[in-house]
């Protein structure tokens, strides 16, 4: 089988263990389906911009070219520091896209990738964008109507609790498992002051999620397209956006969006 398409990121669907579909072009491929199985992925020096479809040399952030990376909400300074959001404001690159995307309700919550860290993200957003960033427990910590509200909080709780992943310790798997995200969510609530500490959220169920892994591997090697184009192993497992290969080689295939890859299983 021989499929060609630009990457984008992975489909997933919450199941267990969750099931994974990789989009090229016009077909659509059951990721799970190849565990266990040699796969093959060919970049040529092809890339497409993932937001205007011009063929580019060089991609910035995650498959934009230039002018997108630089007037593109997609890649506003709010996706990555959401309280700097001013769309609740009328502001942003694009206020009616900011209308849509960020003045919406937004949660904070707490998630076990490798350690404890806190996030923010859009109640449309989920639970993908847990199963993306490959924790294994989440938990919601608080509910605000837009996107600089939760942006707020998550900077507040950053002095108690990282904000970014360990991404070699989430695929080797590597946990904490004596952590309790119910007794964290009420010690971090604890430290909010009260005008933030308002949009505390109700729920206390615990998410979990398992990743469709045959093995971990204990040592990790990151690939990238631009210095090895051609991929070639068993696929030993999927987690986040991350195909791990035999020898605890993984690549993050939504680092190479708008990549055009010849892919063979």
């Amino acid at each position: 089988m021989k499929i060609s398409g630009n990457l984008s990121k992975m489909k997933a669907v919450q199941a267990d263990p969750i099931q994974y579909t990789l989009h090229l072009g016009e077909t659509t491929l059951p990721m799970n389906d190849l565990l266990g199985q040699k796969i093959r992925l060919n970049y040529e020096g092809r890339i497409n911009c993932v937001v205007c479809g011009k063929k580019i040399k060089k991609a910035f952030g995650q498959g934009l070219c230039y002018p997108d990376f630089i007037n593109s909400p997609w890649n506003s300074e709010c996706i990555l520091r959401p309280e700097l959001c001013r769309g609740h404001e009328g502001g942003g690159r694009d206020p009616e896209w900011e209308l849509e995307k960020h003045v919406q309700p937004h949660y904070v919550y707490l998630a076990l990738t490798s350690g404890v860290k806190v996030g923010v993200t859009r109640f449309a957003n989920t639970p993908d964008r847990w199963m993306n960033q490959g924790a294994w427990q989440v938990i919601r910590l608080a509910e605000t109507p837009y996107r600089k509200l939760a942006g707020d909080i998550e900077v507040y709780l950053k002095d108690f609790v990282t904000d970014k992943t360990n991404w070699q310790r989430m695929l080797k798997d590597e946990r904490k498992e004596d952590v309790d995200l119910i007794d964290e969510k009420e010690d971090l609530l604890n430290e909010l002051p009260e005008e933030l500490g308002q949009y505390y959220s109700e729920d206390d169920e615990v998410l979990e999620f398992n990743y469709p892994v045959l093995e971990y591997p204990q040592k990790i090697k990151s690939l990238n397209l631009d210095k090895t184009p051609v991929i070639e192993g068993e696929l030993q497992g999927i987690r986040a956006q991350y195909l791990i290969f035999d020898g605890g080689r993984v690549i993050n295939l939504r680092r190479f969006s708008g990549y055009w890859i010849d892919f063979e299983a």
